[in-house]
């Protein structure tokens, strides 16, 4: 060990003891009073070393940056003093009254506490979204001074094209460029992406991939913050907006202390930075109107077309299944159904589309399939026309036609009165009741009564007079006991937690197959805070996360679950005003239903 570090060693060990009497440690914020989505800053300070901290829950509150720490030791006169802070910058997430509880340190062998603080949330902006982790695995490089740091730390967006045509695909990276140290960072706005059709490309790695580039002939450290493909979804001049972020950097800075002058050490400062790309310009052309197919539906790429029938010959009322696949690369996802003219006497239903595509930096491939159903209602012989299919390829600036093969269809006759069909998959059979026939008159005339017979004056005559009344009794019995057990609200609330819950999921399972992620998440979202609100009865200005854990540990729910859904309530809470990637909505969904089934079964 250098002698440097046993003098320091020493003045550490003097100096805790000689102040272990008289730690002192508080928590201080910026701002007692913030908007929601506005940032501030919570401080927890202390003049000593510690060698353990442990930060409090903060409930109803985003971390965006933390903990940043710093540290000084001054000695003047003989009298040697040191302080320590621990900042966090944090974001209003709801609207509300929130305390922030005490933190924890141990320092020379004892534990101390810091102050509670207590927080208002008003009404203001919607919270974005924190940024994938850049500074978590930077790499260390060379520190720069501040004057310098626009030439330093940078983002650019690159596109792969800026010259295209309507519907043409393109793909932006958002790099970040560095010759400094990062200590952290945080997303401050992204791209809205005015006038494309958007499309992120998923990363599951939660690391940040470093490269060197030498750019402007200056080498720099470059990681790929974000890679989205781009369909313009109209002509002219498009504006990429800029992503925006904010680092904290960490510098090299001249230290007054005599030890570091002796032994050649230093010190450093942490400096938030603000750095945006630059807009990029992308001219966008019409497609050409020479040479337009009337077919022509707005598909542009480079495609082939395949097509099937999973039959040729069957009976009249049973179904077949006509396919079309479309491959290749290009807007695939925003083909429509092909228009297709079957033949008259056979009955066409809305086709199942299957989608087996990939996004990467090259774009989006794969294929798109249509399953159509198709019920013949007569014999005969049947020909399905050939399918026409029509494209727009940039690379040879032409349109162009496919077509496919025409098949024979041969309908034997039918079982008599049968209407009933399956519509097979490729792995499962779906019996499917599609119309009911007009079911068969029977003829002649029944007898309505028999000479010699009347009702009036038998046993079913005085039932009926006696049923009229017999209900009217039951129905205000039974109007009076509701009345009686609507009296304890929270009981009837408590009873229909987990309706109010079901019809909010069931929003939930729509908005998620028709793909609506910002509709799913906040039916999700409202489905477990009604549920919560009624089940554990908290009012809607008390309804927060730290209420709800208190209220679900009270009725003895165990620490895992409350952990999975303080985690679902999280996510939903911020992908209700940011989109997130590499999660599944199917998983949250049934993430979602599982907690209420499981907080049924315990509270």
């Amino acid at each position: 060990m250098k002698v440097r570090h046993y003098i320091l060693l020493v003045l550490v060990l003097w100096t805790g003891t000689l102040f272990a009497a008289d730690i002192k440690f508080t928590a201080s914020v910026s701002k007692t009073e913030v908007g929601a989505g506005e940032p501030f800053e919570i401080t927890f300070s202390v003049n000593a070393n510690i060698e353990r901290f442990g930060a409090p829950v903060f409930n109803g509150f985003q971390v965006v940056s933390g903990p940043n720490q710093s540290s000084s030791m001054t000695s003047i006169n003989g009298n040697t003093s040191m302080s320590m802070s621990l900042s966090y910058d944090l974001v209003g997430v709801k609207e509300g009254e929130y305390i922030i509880g005490p933190a924890t340190i141990v320092a020379g062998g004892k534990t101390y506490h810091s102050n509670a603080v207590k927080i208002k949330v008003v009404k203001g902006r919607p919270v974005q979204q924190n940024a994938q982790s850049a500074a978590g695995n930077a790499p260390a490089v060379s520190s720069a001074p501040s004057a310098d740091l626009s030439k330093s730390l940078f983002i650019k967006a690159v596109a792969s094209k800026t010259n295209v045509y309507q519907g043409e695909q393109i793909t932006v990276s958002y790099k970040l460029y560095t010759s400094v140290n990062l200590v952290d960072n945080a997303l401050d706005k992204l791209p809205d992406f005015n006038g494309f059709w958007s499309q992120e490309i998923k990363n599951n790695s939660q690391r940040v991939d470093w490269t060197i580039e030498n750019y402007k002939g200056v080498s720099y450290h470059v990681a790929v913050l974000k890679q989205i493909i781009l369909f313009p979804e109209r002509s002219g001049n498009l504006v990429l907006d800029p992503l925006s972020m904010t680092f904290l950097v960490r510098r090299a800075v001249a230290s007054n202390d005599i030890f570091d002058q002796m032994f050649g050490g230093g010190s450093y400062q942490d400096e938030k930075y603000k750095a945006s790309s630059a807009p990029v310009t992308i001219h966008v052309k019409p497609l050409p109107e020479n040479g337009k197919p009337a077919d022509f539906q707005g598909a542009v790429g480079n495609f082939a077309i395949q097509t099937s029938v999973d039959k040729s010959s069957l009976k009249a009322n049973e179904a077949l299944n006509y396919m079309v696949k479309v491959t290749g690369a290009g807007n695939l996802k925003l083909l429509n159904a092909p228009k297709m003219d079957f033949p008259e006497g056979m009955e066409k239903y809305d086709p199942k589309v299957t989608d087996n595509i990939t996004e990467t930096e090259k774009g989006v491939t794969g294929s798109r399939e249509y399953k159509f159903l198709l019920i013949p209602r007569k014999e005969g012989s049947y020909t399905i026309a050939p399918l026409k299919f029509s494209y727009f390829n940039p690379a040879t600036q032409r349109y162009m036609s496919l077509s496919s093969e025409p098949y024979s269809i041969k309908v034997a006759k039918g079982d008599p009165g049968t209407n009933v069909t399956a519509f097979s998959g490729s792995n499962e059979q779906e019996a499917n009741l599609l119309k009911k026939d007009i079911a068969g008159i029977k003829t002649g005339t029944p007898d309505l009564y028999k000479e010699g017979e009347a009702f009036y004056g038998t046993l079913g005559y005085w039932l009926l007079i006696l049923v009229g009344p017999l209900a009217f009794i039951a129905a205000r019995i039974f109007r009076k006991q509701q009345a009686e057990n609507n009296k304890d609200q929270v009981k009837l609330k408590w009873k229909n937690a987990n309706k109010i819950a079901a019809k909010h999921l069931a929003i939930a399972g729509k908005q998620l197959q028709a793909g609506d992620k910002k509709a799913f998440y906040e039916a999700v979202y409202k489905g477990l805070y009604g549920y919560l609100s009624d089940k554990l009865n908290i009012s809607a200005a008390d309804l927060n996360q730290q209420n709800i854990a208190e209220q679900l540990q009270l009725r003895q729910v165990d620490d895992a679950l409350i952990s999975r859904l303080t985690d679902t309530l999280n996510l939903c809470e911020m992908a209700r005003y940011a989109p997130v990637t590499g999660i599944s909505e199917q998983e949250v969904f049934d993430k979602a239903r599982s907690i209420i089934n499981d907080i049924e079964t315990h509270a």
